[in-house]
C-alpha cells in the first residue's frame, strides 16, 4: 500500500466530497441507530444484521457515490481505489461510527463503546 500520507493528502477532497454522502436517507440513519448497517474497514457501508429493503437501497445507493469519489480520488492521486477506500475507511472508523453503532472490520462487526476503536495496522 503506498504511504497513508500520499493517500490522505487528498482527505480535503474527501471531506468536501462527504458532505453528499453525510446526507443520508432515514432509512440508513435509522439501520445505523439499530445496529444493522455499519461503516466497514474497506471504506464502504455493510450489514452486521440483516437490513430492511429501504436500509440495503439506501446503503447501495451510499456505497455508489462513495466508489465514484473514491475513483475520481485515486484518478487524482495515483492511487488504487482500494488505497483511497480503505484509508477513507479508516477515517470514517475514527471518526464517524458513534457509540452504540456497528462497525466491521476484516468481516468482524463489533459495537462501539465509549472508547475510540482499535484500529489495525494498515491505518497508520
Amino acid at each position: 500500500m503506498k504511504t497513508a500520507a500520499k493517500i490522505m493528502i487528498g482527505s480535503a477532497l474527501l471531506a468536501l466530497a462527504g458532505i453528499a454522502i453525510a446526507q443520508e436517507a432515514p432509512a440508513l440513519t435509522q439501520a445505523r441507530a439499530a445496529g444493522v448497517v455499519g461503516e466497514q474497514l474497506d471504506g464502504y457501508l455493510g450489514f452486521a444484521k440483516a437490513p430492511s429493503a429501504d436500509a440495503k437501497a439506501a446503503v447501495d445507493a451510499t456505497n455508489i457515490k462513495r466508489r465514484a469519489i473514491y475513483t475520481d480520488l485515486a484518478a487524482k492521486k495515483n492511487a488504487t481505489v482500494q488505497e483511497v477506500a480503505t484509508a477513507r475507511g479508516c477515517e470514517q472508523l475514527a471518526t464517524r461510527v458513534k457509540q452504540g453503532e456497528a462497525y466491521g472490520i476484516n468481516g468482524t462487526w463489533a459495537t462501539k463503546g465509549a472508547a475510540p476503536i482499535t484500529l489495525p495496522a494498515v491505518c497508520g
